[in-house]
């Protein structure tokens, strides 16, 4: 099942968008967090580490699904 959902590339895109950004107002909700991570998740408690996971969770496939595209790609060739 991971390895169907992994492949789909419009399934990951719109998880992204939606879930991924989602409350868009006043910011994306994922891009508010990463903030508050980069800057030394000061004061972060468990209920924001889990929103973080959970609203990331559909970027970091999105960005396996396209490390293994471009493995494929250009990985090893017969030769």
């Amino acid at each position: 099942m991971f390895n169907q959902l992994i492949r789909n590339r419009s399934m990951l895109i719109m998880m992204s968008l939606t879930l991924g950004l989602a409350p868009f107002f006043p910011e994306p909700h994922i891009w508010g967090k990463l903030q508050w991570v980069v800057g030394g998740a000061e004061g972060m408690q468990p209920m924001d580490w889990l929103d973080f996971l959970f609203h990331g969770t559909p970027w970091a496939l999105l960005l396996i699904h396209f490390g293994i595209s471009l493995g494929e790609k250009f990985g090893s060739s017969k030769g």
